[in-house]
């Protein structure tokens, strides 16, 4: 049967069997060894082998595979007798952790490689995590493996893609689990994402938090030959490079489009003798200036600075409307009209670009 392990914040859902012991599982796989029964006698291991094992493991969350620790110099029995005293943990079919307990997300994703493939690699939004990314979680920890790769086993947790597109080139350097890098990451994981908006909102906030650029993106969506999402995210790309600072600043832009209105300035500096300031959207032509407003404008911190701000830019001639995230999902239609008809009173006409 499959046993759901808590991690805290994530679970894993690797296939154990419980033998009736807290902390204690066998894989679910007949065990066999190469040393006979098991002896009656206690395996004591080498202190220098146990301590080449825990090097390895330092640098791995604590997590080595079988193979590894037999490298060291680690017996079938010594590892046995370990897991049977409850200083470690036998994972799946090829994991030992040197710990009891739950298992950190990190070191879920160790197990996730050495249970899939000696070629695979963390992807998508797996990766992005892994690199930095803030505010987002995922439910499944995403592998890549070449296509036509003998896979050594599967998790209920673990999404295993074979893909053409498997390069070893694609592997960042540094230390951790190995992973794409981040702009092959972010591109992956917004073809494999649930819907366009959730592939909009992976490179919005990929782009947004620095994990990677909008040039390096760009570069990894022009290796994908064929893909039904490929233009879409071509145009995501595109807005993004234009200026565009996030997910709702996006869904401004689209809006205006889909209305007819003219295409604002995104991020546009505007300089006062109060200062500079960059606004979200700036129609120059009609001094029309628009702010999305996102949660974060609603803290103590922000408050008065962005009050100083809308002020200013009043004063010196332009028309301000704030829209804030909750009117775009509410009533969109009243605030594009609102838009609509500033633009009018400041001369402009349907047809008219900007």
């Amino acid at each position: 049967m499959t046993l759901s392990i808590a991690t805290g914040c994530r679970k894993s859902h690797f296939p154990f069997t419980a033998d009736g012991r807290t902390g204690s599982f066998r894989s679910s796989r007949p065990r066999r060894y190469d040393d006979g029964p098991a002896r009656a006698t206690i395996d004591r291991m080498n202190p220098r082998t146990r301590a080449a094992l825990h090097a390895v493991g330092e640098s791995q969350a604590g997590i080595v595979s079988r193979q590894q620790a037999y490298a060291v110099g680690a017996t079938r029995g010594e590892t046995r007798a370990e897991v049977s005293a409850r200083r470690w943990r036998r994972i799946g079919r090829h994991c030992i952790a040197l710990f009891t307990g739950p298992l950190p997300w990190e070191a879920q994703c160790w197990v996730a490689l050495f249970e899939a493939s000696d070629r695979a690699y963390l992807d998508g939004e797996t990766a992005l995590i892994l690199a930095g990314l803030n505010h987002y979680d995922s439910d499944r920890i995403r592998v890549t493996v070449p296509r036509g790769a003998r896979i050594r086993h599967r998790g209920t947790s673990v999404d295993i893609r074979q893909t053409r597109r498997w390069h070893p080139d694609d592997v960042a350097t540094g230390p951790g689990p190995h992973r794409a890098r981040p702009e092959v990451a972010a591109i992956h994981a917004a073809l494999w994402a649930r819907s366009e908006r959730q592939a909009t909102l992976l490179l919005t906030m990929t782009a947004q938090q620095g994990i990677a650029t909008v040039p390096e993106m760009t570069a990894e969506l022009l290796r994908v030959r064929r893909d039904r999402r490929r233009s879409q995210l071509a145009a995501v790309l595109l807005d993004l490079a234009g200026g565009v600072g996030s997910l709702h600043e996006l869904d401004v832009l689209r809006g205006c489009r889909e209305r007819g209105l003219p295409d604002p300035d995104t991020q546009a500096l505007r300089r006062t003798k109060d200062g500079s300031y960059y606004l979200d959207f700036r129609w120059h032509r009609w001094a029309v200036t628009v702010e999305v407003d996102g949660i974060q404008h609603a803290w103590a911190t922000h408050v008065v600075g962005d009050s100083l701000r809308h002020n200013r830019i009043a004063i010196d001639g332009d028309t301000v409307l704030r829209i804030p995230v909750l009117g775009l999902r509410v009533c969109p239609d009243d605030f594009f009209g609102q838009i609509e008809e500033a633009l009018l009173t400041k001369g402009w006409r349907p047809g008219l670009a900007a």
